[in-house]
């Protein structure tokens, strides 16, 4: 019952909205080039910042559970930042860091590049909120890892290389991918820490989310309700995949 009042019936009111339209308004709505354009901006951003972060989120990741440092407990304090700072806080210190005449901005304006309310700032805004989700995943699994494995393969002539890629990644595989693709989803569906740094320029730097906000500014309620369908359907499909990876990690 909880289930269903806080989670299942306002998401069908969602599909109940959006059948107000017909097949061809339904895909006149979610395929004009301003609404495809925001799904390249939303997914294949996301995409590309999940796989930084399943890169460097595995390296932070190693340093924390292998090293022992001055401010380690601090680094890993700083780890869950995104999770406790609310995104429009963070929004707008990005934007105010990364702008041209901001902390780090300034440093490119001169060799004439720009990352706030460009695709590049949209970027950095969802690697910063999807670190967290890759560095929590696969934490624990390298804390488990038996260092005896590592040790038994280096006796056997491995290199350290060949140990890592043939001991370790083998083992946190599942978990990075985990993690990995719950820092897609969260990036797929963020706004308050985008919206201030993207500009939020149509065909350029405009992410779905926002469209759907505007929409509703509009008035447009089955415009939006069509296009978070949209959404809601990929959330489903990317929560399935992680579903579906978890099993296998736990076999």
């Amino acid at each position: 019952m909880y289930l269903g009042l806080i989670v299942l019936i306002p998401l069908s009111a969602v599909f109940l909205k959006t059948a107000e339209l017909s097949w061809a308004a339904f895909w006149q709505t979610v395929t004009t080039p301003r609404v495809l354009a925001s799904y390249r901006i939303s997914f294949g951003l996301s995409l590309l910042a999940a796989s930084i972060n399943g890169v460097f989120g595995f390296i932070v990741a190693w340093v924390l559970v292998r090293y022992r440092f001055i401010g380690k407990r601090l680094v890993d304090a700083l780890v869950d930042l995104p999770f406790a700072l609310p995104t429009a806080v963070a929004g707008i210190a990005l934007t105010a860091v990364y702008a041209e005449n901001g902390w780090i901005g300034q440093w490119f304006k001169p060799l004439g590049v720009k990352i706030a309310f460009t695709p590049f700032g949209i970027l950095i805004a969802l690697v910063f909120i999807g670190l967290p989700f890759v560095v929590r995943t696969v934490q624990p699994v390298l804390e488990d890892i038996d260092r005896q494995i590592e040790e038994a393969a280096t006796s056997l002539g491995a290199s350290r290389w060949q140990t890592i890629r043939k001991v370790v990644i083998p083992t946190v595989r599942p978990a990075l991918l985990t993690g990995t693709a719950m820092a897609f989803a969260r990036a797929v569906g963020e706004y308050g820490s985008v919206v201030f740094i993207a500009g939020n320029m149509p065909m350029r730097t405009e992410i779905t989310p926002l469209l759907i906000i505007t929409k509703l500014e509009q008035f447009d309620y089955t415009g939006a309700t069509a296009l978070a369908m949209v959404m809601l359907i990929a959330s489903f499909i990317l929560l399935l995949f992680i579903n579906l990876l978890q099993s296998w990690s736990a076999r």
